[in-house]
């Protein structure tokens, strides 16, 4: 195999603590940016354009998780058998498989574009749009959703650089990326006042920019160099990236649903609850960031040591990853629950609005432990290529939500909202608590057995050497 290039990790030796570290830090600052320049386009959008116009674009929040959560757990499962591919230094069937992902990429993108342009305003129609907000609704989710293939390509292209455990490389095009888009949004909002459609404009363009930069790096490592017969993969090849990445993919869209019920609730109660239900998704979204980003290190770590056998490995990789996200709760549910009012006028001006905010912050800090471990068990198990059980745990979600949604919105109003989200991380925790020991301790006792065997095997031959040399 040819020499790693710096920016790769190998997780499959070493101390698993500055190993984790050091991929998640970049992966951190990534993921902080992108939620960054989502955060300022709604500042963006809300004090260039108001709190309709803010309510438009957060409505299309649900619709854009639906279509994109399915894009992003398809490279997030291609880059599981990657990762795998790698850990076991098996580079002649990661070609083979990078080649199909590149293959099965361009037809998803295709097929997602033509569905998401074509259903949209029945979409918006059924969560119930309020006509204030109904045509820059449709607006914005034309352009973002007719330049969907670019947010697939930045999406499947990074996957794979963090299944090579290069963090580094997405961050860089991340944050030339934002750089561009606030420049863009102000520019198109404030000076050229084109309206949502500024703000969307100037979403496509930045997600050209890192996607490019991400397929450049891409064709600059050597292991993955492909030749033209490497796409000439049959059936088996497909089928198994298709098996990994479908069920994450569906969870994805499954959990996406029972937010669009949430979104059709809180859009029958007016442009009011649409505005606030907005900017908690923002906050929420924002502060659980540290703990995906634990949960996306998890998973690099889990496949890359899964597919090397080293299964002993992935425990300690999970109590690292779990003392991030425990610090993350520690410091983010604290200000959700201290100072929700403070973080509500960052982004709206309607005091009606802010004190909807104030309703959902605090109960949903207090509970983001919940879904901070959530985001680390079900990442190692969809590391070590078990995607059914947290497929199953999206179903999950989207009932609960739907549940106490339907039951608790009209006698208790918009603070139903936090206790969908609450019910929801709690139920998926525990089907994947269970699903993560179902997978690994078998593993990991196996393992102890085989070294167990080879240590009566030394020692058995040691003490025949002795007996002859006696």
């Amino acid at each position: 195999m040819s020499v790693m290039k710096s920016r790769e990790i190998d997780f499959t030796k070493g101390n698993p603590i500055p190993l984790i570290l050091s991929f998640f830090w970049p992966l951190l600052m990534t993921s902080m940016l992108q939620q960054f320049y989502n955060f300022a386009d709604s500042w963006i959008v809300g004090r260039g354009l108001g709190d309709n116009a803010l309510a438009a674009v957060g409505n299309m929040g649900s619709l854009f998780f639906l279509i994109v959560g399915f894009s992003f757990g398809i490279a997030n499962g291609f880059g599981v058998m990657i990762a795998q591919s790698y850990g076991a230094k098996d580079i002649e069937t990661l070609k083979h498989r990078l080649a199909g992902v590149i293959e099965l990429g361009i037809v998803l993108s295709v097929i997602l574009s033509i569905f998401s342009v074509a259903f949209l305003p029945h979409a918006l129609e059924l969560l119930k749009t309020d006509s204030i907000i109904m045509k820059d609704s449709l607006k914005y989710g034309y352009i973002v959703f007719g330049g969907l293939s670019t947010g697939i390509c930045y999406n499947i292209s990074a996957a794979v650089l963090r299944a090579l455990g290069d963090s580094k490389t997405p961050l860089k095009a991340i944050l030339i990326s934002s750089v561009l888009n606030l420049s863009l949004n102000s520019l198109f909002i404030f000076v050229m006042k084109m309206g949502v459609e500024g703000a969307a404009i100037a979403t496509v363009i930045a997600q050209v920019i890192s996607a490019a930069f991400c397929v450049s790096r891409l064709r600059k490592i050597e292991i993955i160099k492909l030749e033209k017969w490497h796409f000439k993969n049959d059936r088996s090849v497909f089928l198994e990236l298709l098996r990994n990445g479908v069920p994450m993919a569906f969870m994805n869209s499954i959990t996406a649903v029972g937010c669009m019920v949430v979104q059709f609730f809180v859009n029958s109660y007016g442009v009011v609850y649409t505005g606030a239900y907005a900017a908690c998704s923002k906050y929420l979204n924002l502060f659980m960031n540290p703990a995906a980003t634990a949960g996306n290190a998890m998973s690099a770590y889990t496949s890359q040591n899964y597919g090397a056998g080293e299964y002993r490995r992935i425990r300690q990789g999970l109590h690292v990853c779990l003392s991030i996200a425990a610090i993350s709760y520690v410091i983010l549910g604290s200000l959700m629950i201290f100072y929700p009012a403070f973080l509500a006028r960052i982004l709206l001006t309607g005091t009606a609005q802010v004190s909807l905010v104030c309703q959902f912050l605090p109960r949903c800090g207090v509970m983001l432990l919940a879904v901070d471990f959530l985001f680390v068990y079900r990442n190692g198990v969809q590391g070590m290529g078990k995607p059914m059980l947290p497929m199953v745990s999206g179903i999950l979600e989207m009932i609960l939500r739907i549940v106490v949604i339907s039951a608790f919105m009209g006698r208790i109003g918009f603070r139903a909202t936090a206790f969908a989200e609450i019910s929801a991380w709690t139920g998926a925790l525990v089907i994947n608590i269970y699903a993560f020991y179902r997978a690994l301790t078998p593993l990991i006792a196996k393992e102890n057995r085989e070294a167990e065997e080879t240590l009566r095997k030394r020692e058995t031959t040691l003490k025949f050497h002795l007996r002859a040399f006696g």
